[in-house]
């Protein structure tokens, strides 16, 4: 009896054993480049990286020639300016000299104005004298009316003199100003784009272009390789699928990396396949799998894409 009740504790120990001990699937490293292009045409002017060097953030790759952006960028600052004037202009009243000619004119006009309304108090006193015909009377009230009503018109003009143009003309030189300072945007953007930085820190994989080529909009001229784009891939068996949840930690093993490298579970696919032919199991090659995508912890300069690896996943008993 206590030798049966020994042979059992040690098969659940065994068991127990293996539920702990991790299961290896192979698989390979793959990346996911990053391919910078630029989204205008031009031919390659300068290439400041090479294949298999480290660049930071932000560190120039490449420019192109750009010739006539720039040109297209002076033009439009110069439309800029001149809705600026045009609308400066508007804004304000007339010059000081053009002012000072108005107020002189309404000055004449006073004065002619005085003189003919003391002609026509004169005249009507000889016309009642019977010393002038009624005709005068009427010529001098005329000629009073006239005057009136050119010293009118001159204090007028010198009012509007004063003022800026009317809010329709201004609103529409706001627009003309606002359009201008959006081509002028575009222009400098379109400079911009013909020079291209690293939009993460990586390896340079591949330059595709080189100096005094001609480069197609949006084609690709430096591949990158972010460090935190690379993961792992392994297929696991139908069985073992269930046990994953993402984020669990996976140990991945290569040729040269030493130390297992440690990484967490990114995706697990929702469908099965058959395996792959790379991937050389020791089950049926026939068998249903489950693709599995893991990152690195930390970067890891030995995890170079296409290098394969062993994936040991923690098993859960059911």
């Amino acid at each position: 009896m206590n030798a049966r009740l020994a042979a059992l504790a040690c098969v659940v120990a065994i068991g127990g054993c293996a539920e702990r001990t991790p299961a290896g699937y192979p698989g390979y490293v793959e990346g996911e480049y990053v391919r910078v292009a630029a989204p205008l045409s031009g031919t390659l002017l300068q290439l400041t990286v090479e294949r298999g060097a480290e660049v930071a953030r932000d560190a120039p790759l490449f420019t192109l020639e750009s010739e006539q952006e720039r040109a297209a960028r002076a033009e439009a600052e110069s439309r800029v300016r001149q809705a600026q004037a045009a609308l400066a202009n508007l804004e304000k009243g007339r010059r000081p000299p053009e002012i000072a000619a108005v107020r002189a004119q309404l000055a004449q006009a006073q004065a002619s104005l005085r003189q003919s309304e003391a002609d026509l108090v004169r005249t009507q006193k000889l016309v009642a004298d019977k010393f002038l015909p009624p005709q005068k009377r009427d010529e001098s009230i005329a000629t009073r009316d006239r005057d009136r009503a050119r010293v009118a018109e001159l204090s007028q003009q010198v009012q509007i003199a004063n003022l800026p143009a009317r809010s329709d003309e201004i609103a529409a030189a706001n627009a003309e100003v606002k359009a201008a300072t959006d081509a002028l945007a575009q222009a400098q953007w379109r400079v911009a784009q013909k020079s291209q930085v690293a939009p993460a820190a990586g390896l340079v994989i591949d330059t595709l272009y080189r100096v005094g080529e001609w480069v197609p909009a949006g084609a690709p001229i430096v591949s990158l390789l972010p460090p935190a784009n690379v993961k792992i891939r392994f297929y696991v068996p139908e069985p073992i699928v269930g046990t994953l949840r993402i984020g669990d930690a996976v140990d991945v093993r290569c040729d040269g990396c030493g130390a297992p490298i440690n990484a967490k579970i990114r995706f697990i696919a929702p469908q099965a396949e058959f395996t792959p032919p790379v991937i050389y199991s020791k089950e049926n090659r026939a068998s249903l799998v489950f693709l599995v995508e893991a990152r690195p912890d930390a970067f890891n300069a030995a995890l170079h894409p296409g290098l394969p690896v062993d994936v040991a996943v923690p098993t859960r008993a059911k």
